[in-house]
C-alpha cells in the first residue's frame, strides 16, 4: 500500500476538525453571541459534549489498513471529485512547491518504491532495490532494477516510449542535481562523513534497466534517502539543452493541451478548464494490474471539479455530484445524521502531525524590531507558554483534538514519550520569561523592549483557512494577556511559499510541514543548509550552536545502524528542538471522510498513516 497519499483522489484523507458540530451551536453560542441563551452548567457542558462524542464514534466506520490484500475490481464508471484551486503549471519541478499543482500531476507519476506501513517494510514499485555493504571502507551501493514494462505513454496513442535508467539518472543529476534548479531535493544528495566534510550520494548507469546510487558512507535509511519519483528526459533534457533552467521551467505551462503530457501512472489529464474542471482517464497501460489483467485504477474517467468556496463544495455532495467529501466541523453531524444508504462515513482516529507556528529569524529582517525578539529562546519559549490548546481544542476543535506535545509522532520508530515539550500554556511563566528578555510591561499595557519598541508582531495564516483564524484568534488573545500584539495577516498560499522561499519577509506564520514518520524526513527541513529550514533557509553556516548541534545529530542519526546507539541520538535532537522552540506544534484533530455507497468498499481502508486508500475502489455490481 502506498502511504504518498496518491491514492487518495486529491488528497482529500485527513481533515483536521475544528469545530465538533451544529449540535454544539448551543456552546458555540457562549463564546461568539450577546443572544440570550439557556444557561448550561460546566457539567452540562460536559455531558454534552461525551454525548456528542459518542454519537460520533457509533455513527462512523473505524477500518484502518493492516496489511490486508485487495479484491479484485471491475473496470466502468466515472469518479466525481473536486479540488480548491487551479494548478499553477503541469510540471513536475513546481509541483514540488506547489500543492494543487502536486496533486494534479500525482496521477501522472509514480515512484520508485512504496513503503508498507503495516509491515514497516519497503518493496519495489517501478524498481526493484539491492542494497550492498562494504562494512571494511564504510561505503554502501543501493542498486535498482527498473521493471521491463514501464513505459511513457498518451491518451489515445499507440506512442510508446520505454522508460530507462536514463529517465532517473537524468532527473537526479540535471534537474534535482543542479543548485540552479533549487529542487528542494536538492541538500538530500549530499551527506556529512566521520571527518566532518561533505559528499555528494553519486549515481551511475548500470544498464538500460539498472542503476546505482553510491553512498560515501553506510546510513540507516537508504531505501528512504534514494526513493524519488521522475519525469521524462527526452522531454525534459530536450528543454534544458535547448534553453537551460528557464525552458525546463517553462515546459507543460498551465496553457499546454493536457493531452501531450505523457504518463507513467494511473490517469491521463486529457481537459482542463480552468477554475472549471479537470478530467483524466484511466490509463490501460499502467504497470499494476490485478490477476484479471485490469490495470488499476478501475474508473474509466475522473472528473475534478474547481470549487475554491467549501459551502459549494458541500452543496455538491449534498446534491450527490461529488463522490467523497471530508466534512467540515460545522457539517459533521448533519454528514453523519444524513448518510444512510447513500453514502458512509470513515473515521480516521487522531492525526500523526499537525500545524507548527514559527518565528522568522532570517539575519535579512535584522533591522526590525522582531528579528531580535525572535532570535532569543526565552521570547519563543514564551510564545510556546501563551498559546493556549486546551481553549483552542475546547472553542475550535469542540473537543475532538489533543495537544501536541512531542516532535516525532508515534509511528516513528525513535519516538519517546518522556520527551515532551516543557513550555506549556503558562501565562505567568509566560511573563517572567519575556521579563528575562527584558521586555518590560508597562502601564498601559502593552509591553516593550529595551529600545522602547512595543512588542507587536503579524502572524500569517492562509486567507480561506476558516479553522486556523479561529486559532490564530485565540492566539492573539492570550497574547494580549502578557502585553503582547499579534496581528493576524491572512494572504494566498502561493504568496505565502514566496515569503517562505524567495523573499523571506514574513515575521510569524502558522503553516503544516508534514509528518516525521522517519526520523530522516525533512532534510530541506531540519538541517540548518535546507532551503526549507523555515526560520532561516540555506545558512552557509549554522547560525547558532544549537543549529550546530542538530546539524550533527541529523547526520549521525543518520548513519548510526544500532538503534540503541541511535536512539540516544534521536533522544537529544528531539529534546533540543523542543526546548529551543523554533516551531512550536498545535493541536492533533480528527479525521472523517464521506464516500458514496455505489463504491464498492471492500477495499476501501481509512487510517491516521495512509488516509483513505481508495486506488483499489470500483462501482458495485
Amino acid at each position: 500500500m502506498t502511504s504518498k497519499m496518491q491514492h487518495n483522489f486529491f488528497h482529500k484523507s485527513i481533515v483536521t476538525i475544528s469545530i465538533f458540530g451544529l449540535a454544539f451551536f448551543a456552546i458555540s453560542t457562549l463564546f461568539v453571541s450577546c443572544k440570550k441563551v439557556p444557561e448550561m452548567t460546566l457539567e452540562e457542558i460536559e455531558q454534552l459534549v461525551s454525548s456528542q462524542s459518542n454519537f460520533i464514534e457509533s455513527n462512523t466506520i473505524t477500518k484502518p489498513w493492516k496489511g490486508e490484500s485487495f479484491v479484485d475490481g471491475k473496470v466502468g464508471g466515472t469518479w466525481h471529485t473536486s479540488i480548491t484551486s487551479d494548478p499553477k503549471s503541469f510540471n513536475l519541478l513546481v509541483a514540488e512547491r506547489d500543492g494543487a499543482t502536486n496533486g494534479v500531476l500525482s496521477y501522472l507519476v509514480d515512484s520508485l518504491l512504496d513503503y508498507n506501513y503495516a509491515t514497516k517494510e519497503w518493496k519495489g514499485r517501478l524498481a526493484e532495490p539491492r542494497i550492498v555493504i562494504d562494512e571494511k571502507n564504510d561505503k554502501m551501493d543501493v542498486f535498482f532494477t527498473l521493471r521491463d514494462d514501464l513505459y511513457w505513454t498518451y491518451y489515445d496513442s499507440d506512442e510508446h516510449v520505454k522508460v530507462t535508467s536514463d529517465d532517473v539518472l537524468f532527473w537526479y543529476n540535471e534537474i534535482v542535481g543542479d543548485p540552479d534548479f533549487q529542487s528542494s531535493g536538492y541538500n538530500g544528495q549530499f551527506i556529512d562523513l566521520a571527518d566532518g566534510t561533505e559528499a555528494h550520494v553519486d549515481m551511475e548507469k548500470v544498464d538500460e534497466r539498472t542503476f546505482v546510487f553510491h553512498y560515501p558512507r553506510i546510513i540507516a535509511d537508504p531505501l528512504l534517502h534514494c526513493n524519488m519519483n521522475f519525469g521524462p528526459k527526452f522531454l525534459y533534457g530536450a528543454a534544458k539543452e535547448k534553453g537551460g533552467v528557464q525552458a525546463v521551467k517553462s515546459l507543460f505551462s498551465i496553457d499546454v493541451d493536457p493531452k501531450t503530457i505523457p504518463s507513467i501512472g494511473r490517469n491521463y489529464l486529457v481537459e482542463y478548464s480552468p477554475s472549471q474542471r479537470l478530467v483524466y482517464k484511466r490509463n490501460p497501460n499502467f504497470w499494476e494490474k490485478d490477476l484479471n489483467g485490469n490495470a488499476i485504477c478501475y474508473p474509466e474517467q475522473m472528473i475534478v471539479d474547481i470549487v475554491s468556496d467549501r459551502n459549494t463544495e458541500y452543496l455538491l455532495f449534498r446534491e450527490g455530484k461529488l463522490e467523497d467529501y471530508s466534512p467540515r466541523p460545522e457539517e459533521l453531524v448533519e454528514v453523519i445524521e444524513k448518510a444512510g444508504d447513500d453514502y458512509s462515513v470513515f473515521n480516521g482516529g487522531g492525526s500523526l502531525g499537525a500545524s507548527l507556528w514559527s518565528f522568522n529569524q532570517n539575519p535579512k529582517n535584522s533591522s526590525k524590531p522582531y528579528y531580535s525578539w525572535f532570535c532569543k529562546k526565552e521570547f519563543r519559549q514564551a510564545m510556546s507558554c501563551i498559546l493556549n490548546r486546551e481553549r483552542i481544542i475546547e472553542q475550535t476543535y469542540r473537543g475532538m483534538g489533543e495537544p501536541k506535545y512531542d516532535f516525532f509522532p508515534e509511528p516513528n520508530p525513535f519516538y519517546n514519550p518522556d520527551i515532551q515539550l516543557q513550555y506549556r500554556f503558562d501565562l505567568e511563566k509566560a511573563g517572567k520569561l519575556l521579563d528575562a528578555c527584558g521586555y518590560y510591561l508597562a502601564s498601559d499595557g502593552n509591553r516593550y523592549d529595551d529600545k522602547k519598541n512595543k512588542i507587536e508582531f503579524d502572524l500569517t495564516i492562509v486567507g480561506n483557512d476558516g479553522m486556523t483564524q479561529d486559532i490564530a484568534t485565540i492566539i492573539s488573545d492570550e497574547a494580549s494577556k502578557v502585553g503582547v500584539t499579534v496581528k493576524i495577516r491572512t494572504l494566498d498560499f502561493q504568496k505565502i511559499v514566496e515569503q517562505l522561499t524567495s523573499t523571506y519577509d514574513w515575521q510569524s506564520i502558522i503553516i503544516g510541514l508534514g509528518t516525521t514518520i522517519f526520523p530522516t524526513q525533512g532534510s530541506n527541513v531540519w538541517p540548518s543548509n535546507g532551503n526549507l529550514h523555515l526560520w532561516y533557509p540555506l545558512q552557509s553556516e549554522p547560525a547558532t550552536e544549537w543549529e550546530a548541534r542538530i546539524d550533527e545529530l541529523y547526520n549521525e542519526g543518520s548513519c548510526t545502524i544500532d538503534k540503541k546507539k541511535a536512539a540516544k541520538i534521536w533522544d537529544e535532537y528531539q529534546s533540543i528542538i523542543l526546548e529551543q522552540c523554533p516551531v512550536v506544534y498545535l493541536i492533533r484533530g480528527r479525521s472523517f471522510y464521506a464516500i458514496r455507497n455505489r463504491w464498492d468498499l471492500t477495499n476501501l481502508y481509512y487510517d491516521n498513516m495512509g488516509g483513505a486508500q481508495t486506488e483499489h475502489l470500483y462501482l458495485k455490481e
